[in-house]
């Protein structure tokens, strides 16, 4: 049976996933009440777990070193109480060459080389070459879904995500191609960039090694 995570993680986990979040925005993750997420973001707060800050007319929690630490804390005891460290870590293992497929598509749809410029921008005036990329985000669409179903089994907080890139990539498809990389929308890379950040999380790894 899946497991339910507690508030008190879900509020904590959506501020570590977005890096920067309001209050609304971090309540909306995790569909976590909005006075639960305030309250929770304040007591947060009040033991170090994060700060807020306001810039360039913008402002919202980030988590702290403390806050960072404490989060893994608990991802780390909610797996272990799973029983399924083993399959999380195969899941990732299975998920990493398609991140590597990711990140060359979003590549490609940012560079298109040429004989004299290997790093030219991709202006998307050749339709067979952004057709490739969005063929291969349709491919990443097919094989990220098993996985998700596979995580959500053991967490309820991993749904979605499948469904979440499935739907930028078909507006993609559809035309937009802002909901391949930009990272102001949920777009493909968006919405992968933040699973990457979530198993690594729950298993306690870095960028680096993972």
């Amino acid at each position: 049976m899946t497991r339910q995570s507690p508030s008190e993680l879900l509020v904590l986990h959506a501020v570590r996933l977005a890096g920067f979040a309001d209050t609304a925005a971090a309540a909306h993750r995790f569909g976590t009440g909005l006075a639960e997420t305030e309250e929770i973001l304040g007591d947060a707060e009040a033991y170090g777990w994060v700060s807020h800050a306001s810039f360039a007319g913008l402002s919202g929690w980030s988590l702290t070193e403390r806050g960072r630490a404490e989060n893994e804390r608990q991802l780390a005891a909610e797996l272990a109480e799973t029983g399924a460290v083993t399959e999380v870590q195969q899941i990732h293992e299975d998920f990493l060459p398609l991140n590597g497929r990711l990140l060359h598509a979003c590549t490609n749809w940012q560079l298109r080389p040429t004989p004299s410029d290997p790093l030219a921008v991709n202006d998307h005036s050749d339709p067979d070459w952004d057709a490739a990329v969005i063929g291969e985000l349709a491919f990443l669409a097919g094989a990220l879904t098993p996985l998700a179903h596979r995580l959500e089994k053991i967490l309820n907080r991993f749904s979605g995500y499948d469904t979440r890139f499935t739907a930028a990539m078909q507006r993609a498809r559809d035309g937009d191609g802002r909901w391949v990389d930009h990272t102001d929308i949920d777009s493909c890379h968006r919405v992968w960039f933040e699973l990457h950040e979530d198993l690594i999380a729950t298993l306690g790894l870095s960028r680096e090694h993972g």
